[in-house]
């Protein structure tokens, strides 16, 4: 679910080009100090470390569900994430206009929403498919801003991927997982748009700590009805944390120390390759496995993807990478 320049923000997962936006400004990343250990790995194994921890936190959110529910896993995500942004960027409250709040509490809620809705659907559904079926929404926003008919070859081939892992109708997937993933993938569209527009009003990673802190507590109250204390339990609390930590902040570091010495348009080719990380990881730490059918679903949905970001490139548009969701 995620995503600014390292807009995961709180994206789940966030594979998938975003929209081409002419002229885009970067959306708040969080401050990092110099290259150090993290440095070492090189760009591209920053921006594949990165997606791994988000994919395998994902997992990991999907192993906590038993103890705290969907809602409840997403609550402690959220409310982790916003206190160690809040307590890094301390980002300042005075001198906003009411133009800026709207546009933060706006990019807060569909960050909550993308999260709330994709966790319900991986309680439903397996990681790989809703990773898939949720980067349609960043797929479809991109295909609409380029404008480009070559974008419509990828829009068919992505609705071609998208049939083959219906199985020409969803029968082999839960209803209601398929509609909750879609749910998330129009709320991660609206993540990008309205992660650009914060990155434009708010320094640093102001905007995104802010959000993310509206994010929180708007969704607190849902956490709370369906887990109630079992929020508290420290066992619970501390898994939440880890994912807190898998899906948000360790892929916001990775990746804005990877974009600091990678092109843009190769970081979203490469995030366009996250459905089939979400596929791995479900099947080392959840056991979930895919037919033949469905990974060829996933490698359409994929080629898709990295085809929308060179089409975005090729025309001079600098792509907005993605979030997390």
């Amino acid at each position: 679910m995620s995503t600014p320049s390292t807009s995961r923000a709180a994206a789940p997962s966030s594979p998938a080009p975003a929209a081409a936006v002419p002229d885009p400004a970067p959306a708040s990343a969080p401050p990092s100090g110099g290259p150090g250990r993290f440095g070492s790995l090189g760009p591209v194994g920053l921006v594949l470390a990165g997606g791994l921890s988000v994919q395998f936190g994902g997992a990991l959110a999907v192993t906590l569900m038993p103890r705290a529910g969907a809602l409840g896993v997403v609550t402690l995500r959220l409310l982790v994430a916003a206190i160690v942004l809040l307590l890094v960027c301390r980002p300042r409250l005075r001198g906003h206009s009411r133009a800026d709040w709207g546009t933060v509490v706006v990019f807060g809620i569909a960050m909550a929403a993308m999260n709330g809705l994709f966790y319900q659907s991986v309680a439903r559904i397996p990681l790989g498919p809703a990773v898939t079926l949720e980067v349609l929404g960043p797929l479809a926003l991109s295909v609409v801003a380029s404008r480009r008919a070559l974008n419509l070859v990828w829009a068919g081939l992505a609705l071609a991927g998208v049939f083959l892992l219906s199985g020409g109708g969803f029968g082999s997937l839960n209803a209601a997982g398929v509609a909750f993933a879609l749910g998330a993938g129009a709320m991660w569209a609206a993540y990008i748009v309205f992660s650009a527009r914060t990155g434009r009003r708010f320094p640093q990673a102001d905007g995104l700590a802010l959000a993310m802190a509206v994010g929180a507590v708007l969704f607190m109250p849902l956490g709370i009805v369906e887990s109630g204390v079992k929020l508290a339990d420290p066992v619970t609390f501390g898994l939440g944390a880890a994912v807190a930590v898998l899906s948000s902040v360790l892929p916001y570091t990775l990746e804005l120390l990877a974009l600091r010495r990678l092109p843009a348009s190769t970081f979203a080719v490469m995030m366009s390759l996250e459905p089939a990380i979400a596929a791995t990881a479900g099947f080392l730490v959840l056991g979930q496995t895919l037919t033949s059918t469905q990974a060829v679903a996933i490698a359409l949905v994929i080629a898709a993807s990295m085809g929308a970001v060179r089409t975005q490139v090729g025309r001079g548009k600098r792509p907005l990478p993605p979030v997390d969701a």
